[in-house]
């Protein structure tokens, strides 16, 4: 039984429970009525048990989905010695005359280097210290007008509070996206696009002759990167630790292009193509106009997926909290809320605002939101490297000013294994 059917069965006990109790005069049940409350009760009770364990085990496949694959990368020696990699070390052991000691920073880099099997421009940084199109940022050590800098060489600087930017929940890789790491050339994975078809026939008489179908699913390089403009003072005098600033605005900023790209990308203008872009996903639609949500769309959704046997794996939603909202305001005809477990049929969902709640339909222009509904064990993302980061102090305006430019730089690809997987509503109105 799977953990959908197990919580619909226990919807079907409560609902039972809820008529014998409804049955009960002046507070006592009759006897039969007891007899039969205490059986569902001990139904109930195991199918609780059941359901934990069984959704602990969805949560692990889910976690295991979403870890890169590949031995080496997974040796615990080298993770934890990633761990301690210091951007700031890094950055600072570029600069010219600098006398900062990056030893195992450069150890890093090569050993990165070494397994993805390519040089890097600057020092290779491991993504996985990481979690965010190109932008330009000024920080100096002057006065808190000139730049940001200077609060950043406070003798009493309490680095652990940097207040950093309000950014959208990274979505896909917690949802359980698939992730292959150290691609050298581009890939190619053959996929089966159609069974032989199996045919009856008669004694002595030939069965009739079908072949399967294949094609491909590949990913090719794609880049993305930042440039941010440092003082020279803050990479070498700083006082806090300002690894928490560097991580945050260079590369969460890189990781949320990747998260809306795996969402929302056009698979055009140098961008990976994500999944509300991919030919062949499920649709629901809500209305000319786009239109609220509701239980029946979502049930839709979910059957877009199920009638092409395409529901397993790290099954879920992923929408905006816009219809997060909206989907919390849903009552029942006594008025009261019905709750999301019940929108979504209890099933795993995750809220983030890297998806798109601009979208159109018909007269409903640049007002609606899309929920996405799949398996994101087959959605694939492929890394071609580490987060290669390059110091450039002598870029023309940077130079003049004494700072430091900073360009940090990944290379992705994102494509779906099958898009049955999927299925989209892209019109609700929110």
């Amino acid at each position: 039984m799977t953990l959908r059917e197990m919580l619909e069965r226990r919807t079907a006990i409560a609902g039972e429970m809820r008529q014998v109790n409804e049955s009960a005069a002046d507070g006592a049940l009759a006897p039969e009525a007891q007899a039969r409350w205490d059986a569902l009760r001990t139904d109930l009770d195991q199918l609780e048990a059941r359901i934990d364990r069984q959704a602990a085990l969805d949560d692990l496949d889910r976690r295991a989905a979403g870890q890169p694959l590949g031995g080496n990368r997974a040796d615990r020696n080298f993770e934890r010695e990633c761990q301690e990699f210091s951007v700031l070390r890094a950055l600072a052991a570029q600069l010219p005359g600098s006398t900062v000691d990056a030893g195992r920073e450069r150890e890093l880099s090569t050993e990165i280097a070494r397994r993805a099997g390519r040089s890097f421009e600057g020092i290779a940084v491991p993504m996985a210290i990481f979690q965010r199109p190109a932008e330009q940022r000024v920080f100096t050590t002057a006065n808190p007008v000139a730049g940001p800098g200077s609060n950043l060489i406070a003798t009493q600087l309490d680095a652990g509070q940097y207040i950093d930017l309000l950014r959208a929940n990274m979505a896909v890789r917690s949802r359980g996206a698939r992730v292959l790491a150290g691609l050298v050339g581009n890939l190619a994975i053959p996929r089966l696009k159609a069974d032989a078809t199996a045919a009856w026939a008669a004694e002595n008489n030939a069965i009739s002759a079908s072949d399967p179908q294949t094609d491909q699913v590949s990913l090719t390089p794609k880049h993305a990167g930042a440039i941010v403009e440092f003082s020279r003072n803050m990479l070498l005098q700083s006082s806090a630790d300002v690894e928490q600033l560097l991580r945050a605005d260079l590369a969460m900023v890189l990781a949320q292009a990747l998260d809306q790209a795996a969402i929302s990308g056009l698979g055009s203008s140098n961008q990976p193509r994500g999944i509300l872009n991919t030919s062949g996903i499920g649709s629901v639609a809500m209305g000319t106009n786009g239109a609220a949500i509701t239980t029946d769309a979502v049930a839709d959704l979910i059957g877009q997926v199920a009638d092409v046997n395409a529901e397993m794996g790290a099954l879920g939603f992923l929408t905006n909290t816009k219809v997060r909202r909206s989907a919390s305001k849903l009552k029942d005809t006594t008025n009261r809320p019905l709750g999301l477990d019940t929108v979504f049929q209890s099933l795993p969902r995750t809220f983030s605002n890297n998806v798109p709640s601009n979208l159109t339909k018909g007269t409903s222009s640049g007002v609606c939101s899309a929920l996405i509904y799949g398996n994101w064990s087959d959605l694939l993302i492929g890394l071609w490297s580490e987060l290669d980061i390059l110091v450039n102090p002598y870029e023309s305006t940077a130079y003049s000013k004494g700072n430091v430019q900073i360009r940090a730089m990944m290379t992705v690809d994102i494509s779906v294994r099958h898009p049955q997987s999927f299925a989209a509503i892209q019109d609700i109105l929110a």
